[in-house]
């Protein structure tokens, strides 16, 4: 059962923090670095300990997954996929598809990488939004479904409708970060943390030999011009995080605010009393894909497959009839809040 507190601001963007305590419990790293750019139209901010910049072969390792799976290249397998082209299927796009399969299941379809035409209808991919129409949700709601499109045995695409397209924006960013950490590993690195679009893997310490400490926002509809006021730090170690929320990706239509999180079921933006959802888990993978899933769920569903739901940890913030908001969070997730 999770525990509540309630507050009056919402959270949840993030902010890494790279100064620490400094209680001397483990030992003090100095070779450490750090590398910045961008990716899928968002930055990200890696840093690990190790004899030389890797600077080059992150970039590299991140350009191979961007032509994977960024549907915004011509000649990416997403977008080849999409455009029912004949195209071989890297790891990268097997590993998202099978994650996202596994996840719309254990979210009864609350999670959905089929709703692509939804998300361009809404104005959150190719298109600006127009003129939205009943009718036309309802004509694109026929193309949604997890269960349109497979993977076959002999590792091809397998569509019941080649109308259906896929949009994996809402787990991308988080197996991002599992890829980068993967290509920090297998170089012996053990002391990192890697932050894209929000989304964070680490393992080891920092430089002051304590585990990654992660700030969380107290942010508003405004946050995007105002400075960032911290409401929370975290302290992560070995665990990946991954924030879903609607308060920052939106726009506003002829005085209406319209949310990026497309709830597959209605075919519109998700209106649910969860206003942001924080999920930790092993992977950063997963708690993206979860935390996505959650804001379109609600509280009480969310905290019903969470439960059946092994290390994944959530904290959510939501909204009550009296127009206040409040949190809660599941047990396990305690053990992470920073002294």
């Amino acid at each position: 059962m999770g525990k509540k507190i309630n507050i009056f601001m919402l959270l949840f963007s993030l902010s890494i923090l790279f100064s620490c305590n400094t209680d001397g419990k483990k030992k003090v790293y100095t070779n450490y670095f750090q590398e910045n750019g961008e990716i899928f139209t968002t930055s990200y901010n890696i840093k690990y300990a190790y004899s030389r910049s890797l600077k080059n072969e992150i970039t590299d390792e991140l350009n191979r997954f961007d032509l994977s799976l960024n549907p915004f290249k011509k000649n990416s397998i997403i977008s080849k996929v999409n455009k029912n082209e004949p195209v071989e299927l890297d790891s990268f796009f097997i590993t998202v598809f099978n994650k996202s399969v596994e996840v719309s299941e254990n979210s009864n379809g609350y999670f959905d990488i089929t709703t692509s035409p939804l998300i361009n209808a809404w104005g959150f991919g190719f298109q600006n939004m127009d003129s939205v129409t009943p009718e036309l949700i309802d004509s694109l709601r026929q193309f949604v479904g997890y269960e349109k499109i497979a993977i076959n045995d002999g590792g091809e695409i397998i569509k019941n409708d080649s109308r259906v397209q896929i949009n994996t924006s809402a787990i991308a960013k988080g197996y991002s970060c599992d890829v980068v950490a993967n290509l920090l590993e297998s170089y012996g690195i053990e002391n990192y943390m890697i932050e894209i679009g929000g989304e964070v893997s680490a393992k080891g310490v920092n430089e002051k030999g304590v585990c990654w400490r992660i700030g969380v926002d107290k942010p508003n509809d405004e946050a995007i011009f105002i400075e960032h006021e911290l409401q929370t730090i975290l302290s992560l170690c070995d665990k990946s995080l991954a924030t879903s929320g609607n308060y920052r990706n939106f726009y506003v239509k002829d005085g209406k605010k319209y949310a990026h999180t497309i709830n597959p079921k209605t075919g519109y933006p998700s209106e649910t009393d969860i206003l942001g959802a924080t999920v930790i888990a092993d992977n950063c993978i997963t708690a993206d894909a979860y935390a996505t899933a959650f804001v379109a769920m609600g509280l009480d569903k969310s905290i019903k497959t969470a439960e059946g739901l092994v290390d994944v940890e959530y904290y959510f913030i939501y909204a009550n009839e009296d127009g206040t908001f409040g949190t809660i969070y599941s047990s396990g997730f305690e053990q992470f809040f920073a002294n």
